[in-house]
């Protein structure tokens, strides 16, 4: 590889030695068209992975952090690693098919407004329907939205690049200059959330985001935190409100707080209480507590 490459790959890993491995062959495999480096973030897996990715691929950077920092501290952490123009953060648990990275850096290029860019994502796992094509903006109260294609089988519909309010975050391509001009993602979320408020600070400073179609990246999903786990059930909660917080101004902040507090909350631990999963009910409680005391250490 270049000492000066074009790219900079940069995922997080976090006891998912198979995935990433899978990941970096993919990227060796068909990313042909670019010069690139790799660079393994290992957020405090139970055993140093980074030191086996090394050993199996010499020619990629790999760098080991003793305490898990989260999606976007680990990010940050490759990040300041990066030597390419162009920052790709992608999951550990996606991988390609095709050399078509090179789509991404040119709709980058297409104009000086567009910061970041996302794939087309697609679930791993046949059928392999769509995952991402874009987002629908969240609702201004309910801080609520949704991905543009989810679920829907490939037929083309969503060919033609996009506008879009969002990146996302397992797939995320940006221009180098764009986080010197808006900083790293933001880490006091840790989890979930953090993509979000980075594509708001992005395109509140007069960048665009935009979709790609003619990459496509497959995910194999979350095999860390779960789909209805503790952890995502606290994050989400927590974060949410905290979104509401850096993100919304004036009545329309308390708003929206509020609901989160009094109406969504409340909604979702009787549906946790129903389900007979009283850890996901405890959960949100305990979310929204979070929030309180961090509220609190930011005034």
């Amino acid at each position: 590889m270049s000492n000066l490459p074009e790219l900079s790959i940069i995922t997080v890993n976090y006891n998912g030695l198979k995935d990433t491995c899978e990941f970096i062959e993919s990227i060796q495999k068909y990313v042909l068209s670019l010069s690139w480096e790799i660079i393994v973030v290992d957020n405090a897996s139970r055993i140093n992975e980074a030191v086996i990715l090394k050993e199996r691929y010499p020619y990629i950077i790999t760098i080991r952090s003793e305490k898990n920092l989260g999606f976007s501290g680990g990010n940050n952490l490759g990040i300041k690693e990066a030597k390419g123009k162009y920052i790709f953060l992608l999951n550990n648990d996606t991988f390609i098919e095709e050399d078509t990275f090179n789509f991404l850096i040119e709709r980058l290029n297409s104009n000086p407004k567009i910061g970041a860019v996302s794939p087309k994502i697609k679930f791993a796992f046949p059928p392999r329907n769509i995952q991402f094509a874009g987002y629908i903006p969240l609702t201004t109260i309910t801080l609520r939205n949704d991905l543009i294609g989810f679920g829907e089988q490939d037929c083309g519909q969503y060919k033609i690049p996009v506008c879009t309010p969002y990146c996302h975050g397992a797939a995320m391509i940006i221009k180098k200059e764009v986080i010197d001009k808006v900083g790293y993602m933001p880490e006091i979320y840790f989890l979930y959330y953090e993509e979000l408020d980075w594509c708001t600070q992005i395109t509140n400073v007069g960048y665009e985001l935009w979709y790609e179609p003619r990459c496509t990246v497959y995910h194999k999903e979350s095999q860390s935190t779960g789909q209805e786990s503790y952890l995502r059930t606290f994050y989400l909660t927590r974060n949410r409100l905290l979104y509401a917080w850096r993100n919304r101004c004036g009545i329309t902040r308390w708003i929206s707080i509020l609901y989160q507090m009094l109406v969504a909350a409340p909604k979702n631990t009787l549906l946790f209480l129903l389900k007979g999963r009283a850890d996901l009910a405890k959960a949100t409680f305990k979310g929204i507590v979070a929030f309180i005391k961090l509220e609190y250490k930011l005034g």
